[in-house]
């Protein structure tokens, strides 16, 4: 039982990261920025068989000044690429980004000079969207997702140290990094020594074998 249940009822306990992150993800507007065929899927979620206006993004604006989610919806030529940078630069902050299909996150089948291998090569991406094309209810499924991150997003000093706790997690994941060195995250000290000990016992037991 929690100190809510305490107290009288008309009493609302909270933050106010959590109260600011409830009005962010509650009213996000998205850029109109249909590149390729994922637009219209795009499209279709802001129809009344999907309904996008549920989650209060029915305005596209027409704007970036007005806008703080990008949905890159479609390839990335080249040629587009600063221009999705500058839009991307015009809007407000705090801003999002998701990569619908496989072209806007990775190229996908066109794997050649004039299409940029990854949008996360011109702009920051918070959600990726795979499919070729996504259907609408998997970019609902992102935009969802998308919202669960900005409600729980911090900030100043507690966002930095966010942000430093993620990219310290990331580099332990990489065997290559001698620096980053240490216990994987989520286990302990003993645990990766004990793990290490059996791994060497395992090896050393197969050379014996092969030597017989």
């Amino acid at each position: 039982m929690g100190l809510e249940e305490k107290l009288p009822s008309g009493i609302l306990l909270t933050s106010v990261e959590k109260l600011a992150g409830y009005a962010r993800k509650s009213s996000v507007w998205p850029a109109t920025f249909g590149l390729a065929c994922c637009a219209i899927e795009l499209f279709a979620t802001g129809g009344a068989r999907h309904d996008l206006a549920r989650f209060g993004m029915e305005r596209a604006s027409a704007t970036p000044r007005q806008a703080d989610l990008m949905i890159v919806a479609g390839r990335v030529s080249q040629k587009m690429a600063p221009v999705l940078r500058q839009i991307y630069d015009q809007m407000s902050e705090p801003k999002w980004v998701i990569s619908m299909g496989v072209c806007a996150s990775s190229g996908g089948m066109f794997n050649n000079y004039a299409i940029v291998q990854g949008v996360d090569h011109v702009v920051p991406v918070d959600i990726y969207l795979p499919g070729c094309p996504p259907r609408p209810e998997m970019l609902l499924d992102a935009i969802v997702k998308l919202h669960d991150k900005i409600q729980n997003m911090k900030f100043g000093v507690n966002r930095d140290q966010e942000i430093t706790d993620l990219e310290q997690a990331r580099l332990r994941r990489l065997p290559l990094v001698a620096s980053m060195s240490g216990p994987v995250p989520g286990t302990t000290a003993a645990g990766s020594a004990a793990a290490e000990s059996t791994t060497a016992g395992s090896t050393e037991t197969g050379s014996t074998e092969t030597g017989q």
